[in-house]
Order: structure tokens, then sequence, then C-alpha cells
């Protein structure tokens, strides 16, 4: 029975679906059976980063009760298995998000791991996905309305009873007015499981729907993506890449208001 992860972010423009894809490839490289869900059926971009657009069948078509799941899975890279939602408009008005626990289910039996690329922001179809999940990872960049919409969505997953793993810190370029890790675990009062630095390698690959880990697996956003999934499994890896963080004013600021509370 797989565990279901779902990768949610507070605001949109995170870089949450490149981490979900990307992420999804690297723990098959470490052995697992993995499958990727595009759960943002009103603005799915998840095909395009797997280099899949195009499919004749999608989760729309599934959501709209005219396929069945089966018809909706793909081979992505290293064996992923492919859920994407399509971006036909047309398709999206017909499609039920509320069916997406059923889809959920009959996959579970197919891999260890799924991931689930949530819409950004706290609407509909995310708390679906959210309660359909055994847990949840964040994804942020380090600047503090990014970190204040992550408190909305971590306020619900409590709610809903689902398993927050921590965060994720991405876009991360070590600029004087970046929020710090410790700041950010300060305020999400969750562990930030890895940081992703802004790595002009990301674009480059989605330009080719290819994805980062498989593209150029030895940049420093695939090799920190690679370190994140290596945790995740409890396997020990050994970026190529690894820079210290510096303490700058904001994370001076941030400890001064919250008094290092955990």
């Amino acid at each position: 029975m797989a565990t279901a992860i779902a990768i949610a972010s507070g605001k949109g423009g995170t870089g949450k679906t490149t981490i979900a894809a990307n992420l999804a490839i690297a723990l098959a490289k470490f052995g697992k059976k993995v499958a990727v869900l595009d759960a943002d059926i009103a603005m799915a971009n998840l095909e395009l980063i797997m280099g899949l657009e195009g499919k004749p069948v999608t989760l729309n078509d599934v959501l709209a009760g005219r396929a069945s799941v089966r018809e909706a899975i793909y081979k992505g890279p290293e064996g992923v298995l492919v859920i994407p939602a399509g971006i036909s408009l047309e398709k999206f008005r017909r499609a039920n998000p509320e069916k997406l626990e059923e889809v959920l289910k009959e996959i579970n039996d197919l891999v260890d791991i799924l991931i689930i690329d949530c819409p950004a922001g706290i609407g509909k179809e995310t708390l679906i996905a959210l309660s359909a999940s055994d847990a949840v990872i964040l994804v942020v960049n380090p600047e503090i309305s990014s970190i204040s919409d992550a408190l909305k969505v971590i306020a619900i997953a409590k709610r809903l009873g689902t398993q927050i793993l921590g965060a994720i810190v991405n876009r991360v370029s070590n600029d004087s007015t970046e929020l710090s890790v410790k700041a950010i675990e300060t305020i999400l009062e969750v562990p930030v499981l890895g940081v992703v630095p802004e790595d002009p390698h990301v674009r480059k690959a989605a330009a080719f729907g290819t994805p980062l880990v498989i593209m150029y697996p030895d940049s420093p956003a695939a090799q920190a993506i690679m370190e994140i999934a290596a945790k995740l499994v409890g396997v020990k890896y050994e970026p190529k890449y690894k820079k210290k963080e510096k303490e700058n004013f904001i994370t001076r600021l941030i400890k001064g208001l919250f008094g290092g509370r955990k």
C-alpha cells in the first residue's frame, strides 16, 4: 500500500510542481516504486515538466467519469508513473474534483510512494488532496509572504489529521533579505527537510521538457533534491554542492521576535 505525500504551498510561484516532479524521480532513483499525480486540475503543468504533454487521456477525463484510472497512467523517467491532469479547459469544466479520493485509492496498490502535486493555496481541490494524503510537505520560498501563506496550509493539515513532514525551502539565493532556515523553522514550527538553491539549470530543463534530475543531475538544485529524497527514504547521500547559510538581518530580527521558540 502506497504512502501518499502531498506537495503543497500557500501561494503560487514557489516552484512546487518542479519539486514534486523531480522529487518523484529522485525517490525512484533510490529504488522506490513511485507515482506522481497532478491534482492541480485547473492550472496543470506537471506533464510539461515530465515531458508528457498532449496525452489523450488525463486525470480530468477520469474525474469526469469518461475514463478509468489505468487509462490515465503513463510511464515517465526512471519508471515513475505519471497521472497528468491535462491542460484542456473543456475537460477541466467537466471534472468532478470530489472523485479524487477514489482515484488515489485505485493507485494505492501500484506503488510504494504516491506524490500528489496539490494546487497552490487552500481551495477545494487542495483540501481534498490533503485529506486523502498520509502526509504533506510544504514548498516555500525564503520570504515572509510565502511563509505566512504556508502557515494557513499547516493549520488546515493539522485539522485534517494529515502528518506534516516538514518544509522544503526552494529558490534560495542567499540574498541578505531572505529568511534563514532557522527563522523559517521558528515561524512554521516544522522542520526544514532541505534547501534548494536558485539554479539556472531548472529553467533550462523545463524548456526542454526534461526533469532537472535527469537532464542536469550534477546541478546544485538537482543535488539538493536528491539529498531530500535520500532523507525521506533513510538513505545516506552526500551532495556535491553544499553551501553554508549565512545569518542575516532578517534572521536576527525573527530570532528577536520569537525568542528562539520551537
